[in-house]
């Protein structure tokens, strides 16, 4: 397990988000945001547009998901 923060996937806050595979914290990701989008929360706006682009053009995002992909391995187990 491994612990990757809002901040560190692209976000505003430090919210952490644990899981086994780097899938595991984007999609984590992709929840947190949508829930802050969904109580208001307009400092994860950005972030949400971001991450909705990234599901809408995967190709396009093959960068992100492969330095996410990376930064994660590196992280030491929780």
């Amino acid at each position: 397990m491994r612990t990757m923060t809002c901040r560190q996937l692209g976000g505003p806050c430090d919210l952490g988000h644990t899981g086994e595979t780097a899938d595991d914290v984007i999609n984590a990701q992709d929840q947190h945001l949508k829930a802050a989008e969904k109580a208001g929360d307009a400092t994860h706006q950005e972030a949400r547009e971001a991450m909705k682009g990234r599901w809408k053009h995967p190709k396009r995002s093959l960068d992100w998901y492969r330095g996410t992909k990376q930064a994660f391995a590196e992280l030491p187990e929780d």
